[in-house]
């Protein structure tokens, strides 16, 4: 045996290879990772000119009390970096549909609020969202199928949480 095919197959015993189901699983949460941004980010992009990502953004500080989250939370509300979340930031500010100041709490930490205007584009911008998330995700499922991927989704997130 030559020495590049002894390292290779050394490499090889190492790795904790997937099963066939592990393989069918995780192919699976690919393919449908993939196939459901594009059409949601689409939709969004045409209805409310809007990323995906923009969307969670609003809408997190939508839904948070006072409507304002802390940049470093809001970043994990959205999985998203500090810095890629800095960025889209900076362009819905700029549209007038957020501000950012210091954390009265903590000055160290920044605030993101959701102004009215960024209230109105969010409020403008779901219908036409949860209609895709519908079609897309809810509709093909059972109540029980829906209660696993909750589950499922949550286990995952959790397990990779910093």
């Amino acid at each position: 045996m030559e020495a590049d095919e002894q390292q290779a197959k050394d490499v090889d015993s190492d790795v904790r290879w997937l099963s066939a189901t592990e393989q069918d699983a995780w192919l699976t949460v690919g393919m449908m990772m993939l196939s459901l941004s594009g059409p949601l980010d689409a939709q969004l992009q045409r209805d409310s000119n809007l990323t995906l990502f923009e969307y969670l953004v609003l809408s997190s500080l939508s839904m948070a009390p006072d409507e304002q989250v802390r940049m470093s939370e809001l970043a994990r509300l959205v999985n998203g970096s500090l810095s890629r979340l800095s960025n889209v930031a900076k362009r819905l500010e700029s549209q007038g549909w957020l501000v950012r100041a210091p954390d009265p709490a903590d000055g160290r930490y920044t605030v993101a609020r959701l102004t009215p205007s960024g209230r109105r584009v969010v409020v403008a911008a779901a219908p036409g969202h949860v209609e895709t998330v519908r079609k897309l995700v809810i509709d093909p499922l059972t109540p029980a199928q829906l209660r696993t991927l909750a589950e499922i989704g949550r286990r995952i997130r959790a397990a990779n949480e910093c």
